[in-house]
């Protein structure tokens, strides 16, 4: 008796027809998961994408599913309109995360095939900057239309986002004004994934501190400094405002080295020594080195040492080097060499007691 009245209930049929709907969508994305990972394992960003999709995909293929079946249901049916609408925004919510997982697997994809852990890097570093920028702007938008999409199925938030479209006044200024920061700072991330002025692991000279490139978001951009700390700066900042880029075109460059020396100090064992210095150190390319009188002054000669390293981090220890060893050098075989104050002058010559010295 009781089975037959939970039988003849208006809901019977459309509940089962939702745990079918359920159990096919789970069975669908298990062959299809499957099925779709043996066709992509050739592929490695495809792969990459469909394991990324998995996790997603298990909730939207049911919720696809689920929502024919409530759209089949009899309109009369009590709460089918409720049962709707929370399939649909729970959908919407699935497909948005799906598709999140799906970019973010073909730029995991894009990056695996090419490291950056290599010797010459410079092409693989130029990809992934522009892979995970554009990337994040990507995902970024398809949240944003995700977010929209869940508040038109709202009829309050439709008539709130209509009267704003159609007031295009002071509160459609104060938006633009609000918004301006973000959309700016979008589109210099558009602007520098595309011409790339830096790219990740790139050395940069930003307001006075040198550091290198450890991460760029949609919105700012991370240096790490040489002592460990790091300086967040908006990604508009290199858009507008100049700043250096040590590794723009080649990881190589040229350190200096700037001594003042007695004019006394010869020249020849100076070279000599800097050749033996330079060549004997690791950091050295093996490009180029050499020693010119750079300045003078009225007192010393500045000597400018010239020498090349592979990356900016080498250079730093050569100039270091060549600095100690030169010092060392001038120290023990030229002090004289070295910079002093002279204080010199003729003795004044004697002179016979003026006119009132005492007369025998």
């Amino acid at each position: 008796m009781d089975m037959a009245i939970v039988v003849r209930h208006p809901w019977f049929g459309t509940a089962m027809g939702a745990v079918a709907a359920i159990l096919l969508g789970l069975l669908a994305h298990r062959l299809g998961g499957l099925l779709l990972l043996r066709m992509t394992r050739h592929t490695p960003v495809l792969h990459m994408m469909v394991l990324k999709a998995r996790a997603p995909a298990k909730a939207v293929v049911p919720l696809v599913l689920l929502q024919t079946t409530w759209q089949a249901a009899p309109d009369q049916l009590p709460w089918i309109d409720s049962f709707r609408h929370l399939n649909g925004l729970l959908l919407i919510v699935a497909v948005t995360w799906l598709v999140v997982r799906i970019i973010a697997g073909f730029a995991q994809g894009i990056l695996d095939q090419h490291p950056v852990n290599v010797a010459d890097n410079i092409a693989a570093r130029r990809i992934h900057t522009q892979t995970r920028v554009i990337s994040r702007i990507a995902m970024t938008l398809v949240i944003v239309i995700g977010v929209s999409m869940l508040l038109m199925t709202f009829p309050g938030a439709r008539q709130v986002g209509a009267s704003l479209l159609a007031s295009a006044g002071v509160v459609g200024l104060i938006a633009g004004f609000a918004a301006k920061p973000v959309f700016s700072n979008m589109i210099a991330g558009l602007q520098l994934a595309l011409t790339q002025p830096l790219r990740l692991d790139d050395v940069l000279i930003v307001e006075g501190e040198w550091g290198r490139v450890e991460e760029i978001t949609s919105t700012y951009v991370v240096l790490q400094i040489w002592d460990e700390r790091r300086l967040i700066i908006p990604l508009q900042y290199f858009i507008e405002k100049p700043f250096q880029n040590w590794t723009r075109n080649s990881a190589q460059i040229m350190g200096s080295v700037f001594f003042h020396v007695d004019y006394s100090m010869p020249l020849a064992p100076l070279r000599e020594a800097l050749e033996r210095i330079v060549k004997s150190r690791p950091e050295w390319d093996g490009r180029f080195f050499n020693l010119v009188v750079s300045d003078t002054t009225q007192t010393t000669m500045q000597l400018r040492v010239l020498c090349t390293a592979a990356s900016s981090g080498l250079a730093w220890d050569l100039r270091c080097a060549v600095r100690e060893g030169l010092i060392d050098f001038m120290q023990r075989e030229y002090p004289q060499g070295l910079p002093k104050l002279r204080i010199e002058g003729d003795a004044a010559p004697a002179t016979p007691a003026g006119p009132l010295a005492a007369t025998p």
